[in-house]
Order: C-alpha cells, then sequence, then structure tokens
C-alpha cells in the first residue's frame, strides 16, 4: 500500500455564497431538520424532479473530479463544485446540513466519508471521494465517487475498483418485494472476498424532499432491515469498503470519519428509485 503520510485537518476556507434566487432546503440556518413524515415512495411528478436534481449532482461531481490533481486543494474541488450547482440553479444540499461548512465532502486515502474542504493539498498517489448533493425543485439528489489521483498504487486501485463493483452488484439486487437487507448481503458477501470491512455505523439512507428521510439501507447483512422495497421507493445505496477494519473514530471537527487502523477506505453511490422490475439510477449525467 502506499506509504503517504496520514492526514490532518487544514484551514477551512470562508463560506461560500449561494445566490439569493436559489431556493434553500428547510434547515439551512438550524442546528438540524425537520423530521420528515411523509411517505418513502414518491409519485411520479417527485421522481422527475429528483431525476433534475440527480443529474445536475452527478455533472456537479464530474466536473469538480476533472480538477483532481496533485497540488490541488479540496478547497478548490468545493469551488468547482459550489459554481457548477449555483450556476445550474441548485443548492448544495451539504452547505449548512447540521452546519456542515462547505458544499461537498472530499474524503481522501483514510477518511471514510464526510471530509470537510479544506487547505488539504492532494499528493500523487492519493485516492479521494467526492459526495455531492443538489437541492432544485423542492427535492435532492445525492451521489458520491472515489477517484484516483496521480499514479496510485495496486492495492488502492484495486479497493476503488471493487468497492465500485459492489454498488453496482447491489443496484441489480434490488426489486419490489426484497427486502431491504437484501443490498447489504450482497455488498458484504462481495467484499468478503477480498477481506475488506465494510461501514456498518454509516449507512444508504431515504431521500426525496428531505435529505436523510429516517429510513436506513445497511451495506452488511443485517437481519433488522426488513423493509419491503415497493415500486416509487426512493434511497441511496452507498457501500464504504476498507482495506482493514470497519471501525472508525472522528476527528474534533465532528464531521471527518477515518478508518480507526488509518487504513484506507472507498465509497461509491447513487440515489435511485425502485421501478416495477428493478431499480432506476437518477444520479446519472
Amino acid at each position: 500500500m502506499s506509504g503517504q503520510s496520514l492526514l490532518v485537518p487544514g484551514t477551512v476556507s470562508p463560506h461560500r455564497g449561494v445566490p439569493a434566487s436559489i431556493p434553500r432546503p428547510e434547515y439551512v440556518g438550524k442546528d438540524a431538520p425537520t423530521p420528515y413524515t411523509g411517505p418513502e415512495v414518491q409519485d411520479s411528478e417527485t421522481v422527475e424532479k429528483m431525476r433534475i436534481a440527480g443529474r445536475i449532482a452527478a455533472r456537479a461531481m464530474a466536473e469538480a473530479a476533472k480538477h483532481i490533481a496533485p497540488g490541488v486543494t479540496t478547497d478548490k474541488l468545493d469551488e468547482v463544485a459550489h459554481e457548477y450547482l449555483c450556476d445550474h440553479g441548485a443548492y448544495p444540499s451539504t452547505l449548512g446540513y447540521r452546519k456542515f461548512p462547505k458544499s461537498l465532502c472530499t474524503s481522501v486515502n483514510e477518511v471514510i466519508c464526510h471530509g470537510i474542504p479544506d487547505s488539504t493539498v492532494l499528493r500523487d498517489g492519493d485516492i479521494v471521494n467526492l459526495d455531492v448533493t443538489a437541492y432544485i425543485h423542492g427535492v435532492h439528489g445525492d451521489n458520491n465517487a472515489t477517484y484516483l489521483c496521480g499514479d496510485v498504487d495496486e492495492e488502492s486501485r484495486l479497493l476503488v475498483e471493487r468497492t465500485r463493483e459492489s454498488l453496482n452488484r447491489a443496484i441489480k439486487a434490488v426489486r419490489p418485494g426484497r427486502q431491504i437487507n437484501v443490498i447489504g448481503r450482497v455488498i458484504e458477501s462481495y467484499a468478503k472476498r477480498f477481506g475488506y470491512g465494510v461501514v456498518r455505523d454509516f449507512t444508504g439512507h431515504g431521500i426525496n424532499s428531505s435529505f436523510h428521510s429516517g429510513l436506513i439501507i445497511p451495506h452488511y447483512d443485517d437481519p433488522r432491515a426488513t423493509t419491503v422495497m415497493k415500486p416509487g421507493m426512493t434511497f441511496t445505496i452507498e457501500p464504504m469498503l476498507t482495506l482493514g477494519t470497519h471501525e472508525w473514530e472522528m476527528w474534533e471537527d465532528g464531521w471527518t470519519v477515518v478508518t480507526k487502523d488509518r487504513k484506507r477506505t472507498a465509497q461509491f453511490e447513487h440515489t435511485l428509485v425502485v421501478t416495477d422490475s428493478g431499480a432506476e439510477i437518477l444520479t446519472l449525467p
């Protein structure tokens, strides 16, 4: 594995503004969002709005990813995604969510999720996850992917490739009438082939007009996840696989989650709607 030194917190730049003409999610300016009480099954009009949000989120992520290179700061990636979202009439869902200070998450190497973009400079051999969510027309679209920065070692490259494949396999397992736990079962069984850890405490989630609806999508085989999938249900699948333990620690910023053994981790995510025969990915560019 790469001999990169471990990450340390950088300096977070000032808050980026969003044009006043762009509607905000209800939680902006609050300590926490209002709990969602609506249905997990969405009507066709809401799903169509989510296609728009998902497409913008996917394109914003792709635009930011173009700038991944040694010497670039994670704050620069935030700037690119922020400007893309605003230019397309979307609010960056993470900005102000439970007081998160930035417009996407940048999780590098041993960071599992929720890394805050800052003055950290990407290095040759890093892997970096970008997690972008767009809010537009009253709904959210959420996606993430892990990218290679420069010349990445084989062990890390395979981890990224196999994490992407675990998401693809999980999406194929989505069917109306099946329980949610089939998703985690597929991911965990695949990850075990390679001895990877599967993060258990951070999960996929229901999404619609609410960023996180309360529906939980575990990425391991959780017998408690007995909710039955129905056509029109919208949620994310976002497996986090590690080269070592699934256990984690959190930085003092209250957001950045790192593997307890500081080994590398990768993640991929799509927002989906359950269809009559399977799943449609809503976060395609």
